[in-house]
Parts: structure tokens; C-alpha cells; sequence
């Protein structure tokens, strides 16, 4: 097997250390010694590996996406050595021999041949969006999660408010809430504090309201509220935050909004995950493959084992999922009329991670083309196909007992 590089580097890298394997050619022509070294994770012991590394004049040096533990090495690394990060599962050893120094100096055998292929590690600017949409999007899973408790304890207290109200960080919801906390128990005067359309609901209010609400209720459901209302804060400065790291971004986010269902939240996530170049990614199929929304291929002997998508970006996933989701719920788009004939055939699940592929393939050529989505329209397919949707109308009419008889519409 050809040599592409003569010095190469593999690291296996741990929360406190990392094996350092450097491959250089040996004192017989065509020959090969490796030499297998522990540094620590600090930054000065670092910054001590890479001077060691020019002094070694590799021109690889490769390292596998462990954990965070790889980010501050590649950080300090990025722009004085040839260093690139790799996906465990390609560079995965002989099983049963598998020790950190083995592992480093598999990885630097690999990097000698070129063997391996570089994940994606994103540009600085890119790197921090990732951080503030990642912060966010955990800040409101963790308000979600304590909404959740809240509504859970009111149960203990036969409050139904959720029953009435349709969420409970409404303005009307949370209006009774904190009365509650500060002592009011009637469940007249509690009601007469609804807004809107749920003044509507005033008597159905008034038996939901109806409990055993004690003091000691309204200590936890204060403060529930205060770990609500902490959360809300930290995702209103993040959302102010990720605003002023999208300038550069604007005019990508612009056009991705064009997509049903893609909100400006998912946008965000999109270009913070992606970085809103597609020459990174060769075709959609490999961004698709990269984000882990395609189907897996596992076939032998002409036998299809699995095609249980690979594990991608969770955090791309779970915005295109949210698209999708609500793409589902509405008429009169492409991607719904996709949605709806996948979901009749497949189930819901399978056409919800259908129209995720379908969502980041339009994604890649947008960013690609700098052109906004063009909606193919709910009547795509029976355009594409005519002949298909005329007969299975027929055949549906006559299942329901009617003789049917076609007669052309003049032109």
C-alpha cells in the first residue's frame, strides 16, 4: 500500500492526557519506527506537544472526536500544523487488542496511508453561533422540563388549569398562578384574571380552580415559576446574543426561512451546525449522510439487514424533526403532499425523517446556489404522474359501489 505521508502523528486523547504515536521512516529504506510518547491536557503541556510536532516535521497529524476532550489539541493546533479530526467509527482498531498506546499508533498508520477522511470542524466564527444556538436549545429543553413538573404538582393540588388553559407560561395562566402563590384562593376572582379569548372559558375556569392549595403548594409552585422564569431570561439574552453572531449570516438565513416550516430558530441551527458553506459537503447526499438522515445501508448476500439511519448531528436533527413536525400539520405545499404520501405508506416516522432529507437536500443547494426554495406545490405528483391519481380515483369510486365513466374536458 503507496505511503502518501513518510511522518505522521496519531493521538489518543483522554480528559488528562493524550498518547502521542509519531510513525517516521526508519534507518532501512522502506522501513518504518513508531514511537509512542504521553503528554498531558493543560494548555502549556500542549503548546510543549506542538513544538515537538514541528520538530518531528510531520505533515499529518490525526485525532479522533472523543468526548470535548479533542478541542483544546485541535484549537491550539489548527493553524500551525497539518492536523485533522477524525470519526471514531472509520478509525476503529482490531477488536481485542484495543489499548490507548495501540490506538494511537493505528491512527498514525492510517494518517501514513491516507486512509482517513476529516470531519467537519467548523471556522471560529461558525464555532461560537454553534455554542449560543446549542446553549439555547438546552435552556429550552430545561424550561420545557420544568413546565412539565409544574403541571405534574398542580395535579397533586386538583387544580386543572392545563385542562383549560393551553399552556401554562400564558399570560392568563401565569396571571392565576402567581395569585395563587400570594395567597388568593377563590376561584371566582382567580378566573376573573384570564385575557383574551380564554375569558371565554370563565365558568370552565372557575371548576378547574377549584383545589386544595395550601401554603405549602404555593412555595414549590413559586418556585417552580422562579426556575421558569430564570430559564426564560437566559433564552431571551442567548436569542439577543445569537442575533448579533447571525450578521454575517443574514442573508443565508433569509433564504432558508423560504422553506415550509423552517422557522428562524431552525435557520439558526442550520447555519450554526452547517456553517452555511456547502462546498464542504461534495453532494446533499453526504450533508444528508453527515447529519444522519438517510437511510443506513447494511446489506450482505443480497440480504438488507438494517437501514436504520446512522448517528448524526442531534442537534441538526432535532431542528429539521421540528420542521417536519410542522410541515405535517399543514395543506397546500409540496413537502406536505410528500409527507401525507410517505405517512400512508410508511408510517409517520419514516415520512417525518423523509421530508428532514428532503428539507436538508433543498438546504444544500440554496446555500450552494444563493437561490431562494422554489415550492414544487401541493399537486406535484398528480402533475408528475396524471395517469396514476386518475385511476386511483376510479378504483376508489367503485369500491364505493358507483359505475364510473371518464369523459375528457375539451381542450
Amino acid at each position: 500500500m503507496d505511503v502518501v505521508h513518510e511522518r505522521a502523528a496519531g493521538m489518543d486523547i483522554s480528559k488528562r492526557d493524550a498518547k502521542l504515536a509519531v510513525r517516521v521512516p526508519g534507518k532501512r529504506p522502506g522501513t518504518f519506527t513508531t514511537s509512542v510518547t504521553t503528554w498531558g491536557a493543560t494548555v502549556p503541556q500542549i503548546l510543549d506537544l506542538v513544538e515537538f510536532l514541528h520538530a518531528q516535521q510531520v505533515t499529518t497529524v490525526v485525532m479522533e472526536a472523543t468526548g470535548d476532550y479533542w478541542k483544546p489539541f485541535y484549537f491550539l493546533m489548527e493553524d500551525t500544523l497539518p492536523v485533522m479530526l477524525v470519526n471514531a467509527r472509520q478509525a476503529r482498531n482490531i477488536p481485542g487488542r484495543k489499548t490507548d498506546v495501540s490506538d494511537a499508533a493505528w491512527l498514525a498508520q492510517l494518517a501514513a496511508h491516507g486512509l482517513l477522511r476529516a470531519s467537519f470542524v467548523p471556522p471560529e466564527p461558525v464555532r461560537q453561533l454553534r455554542d449560543l444556538t446549542r446553549a439555547r436549545a438546552v435552556a429550552t429543553r430545561d424550561r420545557t422540563r420544568q413546565v412539565q413538573r409544574l403541571e405534574k404538582f398542580l395535579e397533586s393540588t386538583g387544580i386543572k388549569l392545563s385542562s383549560v388553559a393551553s399552556a401554562l407560561t400564558g399570560a392568563s395562566a401565569r396571571a392565576m398562578l402567581d395569585a395563587l402563590v400570594a395567597g388568593e384562593r377563590d376561584p371566582q376572582t382567580l378566573a376573573q384574571l384570564s385575557k383574551g379569548v380564554l375569558r371565554n372559558k370563565i365558568p370552565q375556569l372557575v371548576d378547574a380552580l377549584q383545589g386544595r392549595f395550601t401554603e405549602h403548594h404555593a412555595f414549590l409552585v413559586g418556585e417552580y415559576l422562579i426556575q421558569i422564569d430564570t430559564q426564560t431570561g437566559m433564552i431571551d439574552r442567548l436569542t439577543a446574543r445569537v442575533e448579533d453572531a447571525m450578521v454575517p449570516f443574514r442573508a443565508a438565513r433569509d433564504v432558508l426561512i423560504t422553506i415550509p416550516g423552517v422557522s428562524v430558530a431552525v435557520a439558526d441551527v442550520i447555519i450554526a451546525e452547517t456553517g452555511a458553506d456547502m462546498t464542504v459537503f461534495d453532494t446533499p447526499g453526504r450533508l444528508a449522510s453527515w447529519a444522519g438522515v438517510c437511510p443506513g445501508q447494511n446489506e450482505s448476500a443480497g440480504r438488507v439487514k438494517s437501514t436504520t439511519t446512522r448517528p448524526g448531528n442531534k442537534y441538526l436533527k432535532a431542528a429539521l424533526g421540528t420542521a417536519a413536525l410542522s410541515v405535517s400539520r399543514t395543506k397546500g405545499t409540496y413537502l406536505a403532499a410528500r409527507y401525507r404520501r410517505i405517512a400512508a405508506r410508511r408510517g409517520p416516522l419514516k415520512a417525518v425523517v423523509a421530508i428532514e432529507h428532503t428539507t436538508l437536500v433543498a438546504v444544500w443547494h440554496m446555500l450552494r446556489n444563493g437561490e431562494a426554495y422554489t415550492d414544487p406545490g401541493a399537486a406535484f405528483y398528480n402533475q408528475t404522474d396524471p395517469d396514476r391519481t386518475k385511476n386511483k380515483a376510479i378504483r376508489q369510486l367503485r369500491n364505493l359501489g358507483y359505475d364510473v365513466t371518464i369523459t375528457p374536458t375539451a381542450a
